[in-house]
C-alpha cells in the first residue's frame, strides 16, 4: 500500500501524517511513501489552472498507477479517485484514511488487517468526552463519504452533531485557494463554522481534512484533530491529556 500523504499533512501538518503512519503500522499494513512525493494537482485544478493540473496529474502518475493509495487529504482522495480518471482517464486505486480506518476497526475489511486486538485488550469509548464531525467538502459533497468517519468516531465517544451537516455542512474556509488569497474571508468562514461546533457542548472538534483541521484550528476555541490523530490518541489513552493543554493554551 503506498500513503500517499499530500502536500500539507506532509509540509505543515506533519502530526496528521505522523498518526496515520502509525495506525498503519499498529494495524500491521505493508506500506510505503513517496521520497519525492508532489502535488497530486488539486490545488491548480481548484484555482483554475486546468492545464498545469493535468501535466502535474501526468508527471505523477508513473509512481501512482500500479498501487492500492491510502489518502489523509480529501483534496488529495477526490483529485486521485476522480479527477485523475476525468483529465487523463486514469483509474486509480485509492481509498481515504477514513474509510481504510472503518473497515480495520469495524470488522469489515476487505484487506487482512485488523486493529481488533488493540481494541479488545483496552477500553477506548471515552464516555465523559464528547466530539462533533465537520464533514470536508471534497471527502463529503464532493465524493459521497459522510459514514466512515462517523462510524470510526462511535468506537471512541459520543458524537454530537452540529446543525448542518453533511450534504449541507458549511465549508470551512481553506479551499479553492481562499486561505491564501483571501485569508480574512477564510478566517470568517472558519470562525462561523467553529461558533457551530461549539454551540453544541463537545470537547473536540474532528475532522478528515488537513485544509479544514489547520484553518478550523486557527479559528476555534476547542480542540481540532484530524481523524487519526483522534484515533490514535484514544488508543495511546492521551486523549485527556491532550485537551487540558488546549485548555491551558485558551
Amino acid at each position: 500500500m503506498l500513503y500517499f500523504r499530500g502536500c500539507t499533512a506532509r509540509e505543515r501538518a506533519n502530526s496528521i501524517s505522523d498518526s496515520t503512519k502509525k495506525l498503519l503500522k499498529l494495524a500491521n499494513i505493508d506500506f510505503k511513501t513517496l521520497d519525492n512525493e508532489e502535488c497530486c494537482g488539486s490545488v491548480l485544478l481548484r484555482t483554475g489552472f486546468e492545464e498545469d493540473a493535468r501535466k502535474q496529474m501526468k508527471k505523477n502518475l508513473p509512481k501512482l498507477k500500479n498501487e492500492k493509495i491510502v489518502v489523509s487529504c480529501a483534496g488529495c482522495y477526490k483529485t486521485l479517485k476522480n479527477d485523475y480518471k476525468e483529465f487523463i482517464g486514469a483509474d486509480l486505486d485509492v481509498i481515504h484514511i477514513s474509510q481504510l480506518l472503518n473497515d480495520i476497526i469495524n470488522n469489515d475489511s476487505k484487506y487482512d488487517y485488523s486493529l481488533n486486538d488493540i481494541l479488545d485488550k483496552n477500553s477506548l469509548k471515552n464516555k465523559n468526552i464528547s466530539v462533533t464531525y465537520h464533514d470536508p467538502c471534497h471527502l463529503g459533497r464532493h465524493a459521497g463519504e459522510f459514514d466512515a468517519p462517523r462510524d470510526v468516531i462511535k468506537n471512541f465517544s459520543n458524537i454530537i452533531e452540529m446543525e448542518n451537516i453533511r450534504e449541507n455542512s458549511l465549508c470551512c474556509g481553506s479551499g479553492g485557494g481562499v486561505k491564501s488569497a483571501f485569508p480574512e474571508i477564510a478566517n470568517s468562514i472558519a470562525s462561523k463554522r467553529a461558533e457551530e461546533a461549539e454551540k453544541t457542548g463537545c470537547n473536540i472538534l474532528i475532522t478528515s481534512c488537513p485544509f479544514c483541521k489547520i484553518n478550523l484550528d486557527e479559528n476555534s476555541s476547542l480542540k481540532v484533530l484530524d481523524l487519526s490523530e483522534f484515533v490514535l490518541a484514544c488508543i495511546e489513552g492521551n486523549l485527556d491529556e491532550i485537551l487540558e493543554n488546549n485548555e491551558e493554551n485558551h
